[in-house]
């Protein structure tokens, strides 16, 4: 096929392979996701570039680790989520190169100071928040530069409204989509029809069965968008991606627990256990993938920016430096020579032995979250809920110092062969201390590479 494709590229918020009925037996409900599994590829060791959101989303647009983009943690009004003006996004390529670009839904790379709007990032089109979340009735959405109240509609309803409305104004041209639903992250919140059916089950808190409904009501949207491309004639020439920015959140108590089936990974959102950062990653692309092909070969999200790029036929700008590669050949079904790849999250200031992993081949080492180091202020918290209710009171975000970290003590490195023990049951730290050294030289040496790059970062 010589014509350059359309991209649409779905992510969901907090979802993990668990939360798809093709992995959890059924007790979900997704369809159209499942469909999707038979029609494309799907690929079983895919990774998210961090346990949190918009460290992810920065690597996900940039195919460059979030250290260097400065975007490092979630807390939107004290700036942590900002993508560095000096970065340049795949969308910013694309639309360079003739692709009209969109992106509906969660932004989090710069909630506050028009310089990180989406409309200066390379997305000439944009609907959406700008912050971390919303609520999905009392919403405050942003059409480019005007700000606009709820209407009486669900949340994942309008994006999805938006996304074929985009796809019919657009259909005659090369158009990249970047669809980033919120769902299922909180507030836990779905119309009653769509919640029913899990609380008849009787299996599961109220707080699963939002999460299930949720994630439900975004499917039937996901379906309504291919039925549009068919609809359209596009289906051929496009590409669908679809993916999690990492994996499910496990917070709450009693009924309102969300924990849930999460594939058996060990760990959730936040760490770096593979729960927390290996996603789901189902891709569509008629006539050039293979239909209902399991790949499992490992894939991260700083690949996905070279990649799409050689699909379009264009080439990485010279003067970008990227982390990630192109594996194209992987999704078609061969095997490369795949690289090493690393991930470190904590709060506020990155710390080196907290919450660090570095995977290579069969290998990989952790250090686990060191709890010091996962904490934050309490009204840190409260103005980032503030600012999600009333975006239109803030102009700038709170610039004061951060408290330091204390470290009592820091966690031994553990290492586990993910190949033969996906789920991380048996550290092997002891069995191979040579291994060991090593990866924890590699890893110190990386973290402070990314690490000088973030510190040298004006803004």
């Amino acid at each position: 096929m010589n014509e350059k494709p359309n991209i649409i590229f779905i992510l969901a918020d907090d979802m993990g392979y668990g939360d798809f009925s093709y992995f959890n037996n059924g007790v979900s409900s997704t369809p159209v996701l499942d469909e999707l599994i038979k029609e494309g590829v799907c690929l079983t060791q895919h990774y998210s570039a961090s346990p949190v959101c918009a460290p992810a989303r920065a690597s996900l647009l940039t195919g460059r680790y979030p250290h260097r983009t400065g975007a490092i943690d979630t807390l939107q009004m004290n700036g942590l989520d900002r993508l560095s003006l000096k970065e340049m996004t795949i969308a910013d390529v694309l639309q360079s190169n003739g692709y009209f670009t969109g992106l509906i839904g969660k932004w989090h790379l710069g909630a506050i100071d028009p310089r990180y709007h989406p409309n200066r990032r390379g997305f000439a089109e944009f609907v959406g928040f700008r912050g971390g979340w919303q609520d999905y009735y009392k919403w405050h959405l942003w059409y480019n530069d005007k700000l606009v109240k709820a209407d009486g509609r669900y949340l994942t309803d309008v994006f999805t409204e938006e996304a074929i409305e985009f796809i019919k104004r657009h259909k005659k041209e090369r158009f990249f989509l970047h669809l980033c639903y919120n769902a299922p992250h909180f507030p836990l919140q779905a119309p009653e029809e769509d919640v029913k059916p899990f609380i008849e089950k009787g299996k599961f808190t109220k707080g699963v069965c939002y999460i299930y409904g949720m994630i439900k009501r975004m499917d039937e949207g996901i379906g309504k968008i291919l039925q549009c491309l068919r609809d359209e004639g596009l289906e051929k020439n496009t590409i669908v991606f679809f993916t999690s920015d990492n994996g499910p959140q496990f917070t709450g108590e009693g009924e309102w627990s969300i924990k849930r089936f999460n594939y058996n990974f060990r760990g959730c959102k936040g760490n770096v256990y593979e729960g927390g950062i290996r996603v789901p990653m189902v891709i569509k692309w008629p006539e050039i993938l293979e239909k209902g092909k399991i790949i499992n070969e490992m894939v991260h999200f700083v690949d996905w920016f070279p990649t799409i790029l050689n699909i379009c036929g264009i080439k990485i700008p010279e003067n970008v430096k990227i982390d990630g590669q192109n594996v194209l050949d992987i999704l078609k079904g061969e095997r490369i020579n795949y690289g090493k790849r690393f991930w470190q999250w904590n709060r506020l200031i990155p710390v080196r032995v907290s919450n660090i992993a570095m995977r290579e081949g069969k290998w990989k080492l952790l250090k686990p979250p060191v709890p010091e180091t996962m904490k934050f202020p309490e009204r840190f918290g409260k103005i980032d809920a503030e600012y999600a209710y009333h975006p239109e009171k803030f102009t700038d975000i709170i610039k004061e110092p951060f408290p330091e970290f204390k470290i009592e003590k820091e966690n031994p490195s553990e290492l586990y062969n993910v190949e033969e023990d996906p789920f991380e049951t048996r550290d092997l730290s002891s069995e191979y201390p040579e291994i060991v050294e090593k990866m924890e030289r590699e890893t110190d040496m990386w973290f402070e590479e990314v690490e000088r790059e973030r510190r040298n970062i004006k803004e």
